[in-house]
């Protein structure tokens, strides 16, 4: 079986991490497969939304530790390893935001270290009840430095700092309030959770939510004027395609859009 499966239903990706020995880390192979992955979906216009879940009994439990060790054996004590690791590593979790689709990840177990950075780079999540999430190098003596910033860019920097200090785990209500994931479902509803999420993200019109996803994020690192007059110019495009002009004519006359894309 490939350690990452992709099952496409209809205009939905769904994404599996599928190395359930190894609590799907993120090993070279692992990043590997979903930097391709990634890739082929920015370039494929018949897939609006995609989810990202785990195989086995969790999510993601970050890198893989025993990888890590044998990248030592190098002369220069694995600096060169470590470097090109991370540098991999940021370029899949920099390659979510870039993608014209939304991505939903669905975690349930643990979300760690990583696998928590994982979570908190997908542009939406929905969770099992139970899953835990943390960053927990620190209880090894490895500092999640790089899991630290997309965790900081999705709450509260104290409480980001806790996690990152103490190490210790935060349950499913702790993550929505402060605001991880978006919810948490029983286990046994959790791919019916993401799909329907999914599907509503699909029915939309694909150019308007790719326009959107992208200035979403570049205004957020604006000041308020930037971003206001970013966002005027990015309206002004957005109103000149074709199918939205569609969309606001058929509300208009209260019937169903006849979009192209």
């Amino acid at each position: 079986m490939p350690i990452l499966i992709r099952e496409d239903q209809g205009a939905i990706a769904r994404l599996t991490l599928n190395a359930p020995e190894k609590l799907n880390a993120l090993s070279d192979a692992m990043l590997a497969a979903l930097q391709e992955e990634f890739d082929a979906l920015r370039e494929d216009r018949s897939i609006r939304a995609v989810i990202l879940g785990g195989a086995g009994k969790a999510f993601c439990a970050g890198h893989d530790l025993k990888e890590m060790t044998q990248g030592r054996q190098a002369e220069d004590g694995g600096k060169a390893y470590f470097a090109d690791l991370f540098t991999r590593c940021s370029k899949v979790m920099t390659a979510i935001r870039s993608l014209p689709q939304p991505v939903i990840a669905k975690p349930h177990g643990i979300a760690t270290a990583a696998g928590c950075q994982l979570v908190a780079s997908c542009d939406l999540a929905v969770a099992a009840e139970g899953t835990r999430f943390g960053v927990n190098g620190v209880n090894i003596g490895l500092f999640c430095s790089t899991p630290m910033v997309a965790l900081s860019r999705n709450i509260p920097r104290k409480q980001a700092f806790e996690m990152l200090t103490t190490g210790e785990f935060i349950e499913p209500d702790r993550a929505i309030a402060l605001g991880l994931i978006n919810r948490a479902v029983p286990a046994d509803q959790l791919d019916d959770a993401a799909m329907e999420l999914a599907e509503t993200l699909a029915s939309k019109l694909g150019s308007a939510v790719k326009i959107g996803k992208q200035a979403f994020y570049q205004q957020l690192e604006m000041g308020l004027d930037d971003a206001y007059d970013y966002t005027r110019d990015v309206m002004v495009e957005n109103m000149l395609d074709r199918d939205t002009e569609e969309g606001i004519n058929a509300f208009i006359e209260k019937r169903p859009p006849d979009w192209t894309q």
